[in-house]
């Protein structure tokens, strides 16, 4: 569950500019590290109310998160936050984070504070200032032959940002992919933070993924099925010429080594007999005086 900044501060969500600045120079002055050596519980409430007046003092930040945009973490909530392009859709898009934000944005200098409280040039010697930005998190629909071959995406943030994404071939529904240095802006001079982009593979028409292979079925003609042939038929890479063996069934299944996961696994290819869809009379004319016509196939239980 998000954490409340406000709270954090121990201010109200009318609270003023002023309320919030005063609010951390308060905290700042009981928790800060120098003040209180080797006290972890303390650092870490310092850490927190940094990020918590990170958020608050940035108009831009504010705003989102006072409208449900963002969570504390700057993370997107909006299932619309970023628009697809090229084919990528984003399901909950990046927004800046704490530290961050746009244009018109006046966040107060964490270094002035630190100043008043404790002198002139105190924090920026010690580094207390400089914050990494904060991750953020969003997710990716893939196609599904973009996922086993590898692609490259371009998307679009909520705020106005692209980012470049490459897709390796081979990756799977949930995993995630970081790009460094893509997330929201470090405070004070900080490092950035890193996009983390969840994946999640779209199902295809006819393909199937299990581990490394693929498989899928293929229709085949009941000429096809008794005399044998060659047929088309698709894999991940493109179409491959396939040899049905004469006596096929429904349920035979070939295999198509080296077309599964980037190459890594094989294709699995399930024959399905395939009658014509209106009655043909010859056929029927042919299966009453077909000697076999009494043939029973094995089934369940029997």
């Amino acid at each position: 569950m998000s954490w409340d900044p406000y709270a954090t501060l121990g201010v109200s969500r009318s609270a003023t500019a002023d309320d919030i600045r005063r609010a951390y120079r308060q905290l700042a002055k009981e928790l800060h590290p120098d003040v209180r050596p080797g006290d972890k519980a303390a650092e870490e409430r310092f850490k927190k109310a940094t990020a918590a007046f990170n958020l608050l003092s940035d108009p831009t930040t504010k705003t989102r998160f006072d409208r449900g945009e963002i969570d504390a973490d700057g993370n997107e909530r909006m299932a619309y936050g970023s628009r697809p392009r090229q084919g990528a859709r984003a399901h909950a898009g990046a927004g800046a984070g704490p530290g961050g934000g746009g244009a018109g944005a006046d966040p107060f200098d964490l270094g002035d504070i630190f100043s008043d409280l404790f002198g002139p040039g105190f924090g920026s010697s010690r580094g207390y200032t400089r914050m990494r930005g904060r991750d953020i998190r969003f997710t990716l629909e893939v196609e599904f032959l973009d996922a086993v071959n590898g692609a490259r995406k371009r998307i679009s943030l909520a705020e106005g940002r692209t980012l470049d994404v490459a897709i390796p071939a081979g990756v799977e529904t949930g995993q995630v992919l970081r790009l460094k240095n893509q997330g929201g802006p470090g405070v004070q001079g900080g490092p950035a933070g890193d996009a983390l982009v969840e994946l999640n593979v779209k199902p295809h028409a006819f393909f199937r993924r299990e581990g490394q292979d693929i498989h899928m079925d293929l229709n085949v003609s009941l000429t096809e099925a008794v005399e044998g042939g060659k047929v088309q038929a698709p894999t991940p890479t493109g179409p491959v010429t396939l040899t049905i063996p004469a006596g096929s069934n429904t349920g035979k299944t070939l295999r198509l080594k080296g077309k599964g996961v980037a190459g890594h696994g094989d294709q699995f290819v399930r024959l399905q007999v395939v009658l014509p869809e209106t009655p043909d009379e010859d056929l029927k004319k042919f299966v009453k005086k077909w000697p076999k016509r009494d043939y029973t196939p094995p089934r369940p239980g029997g």
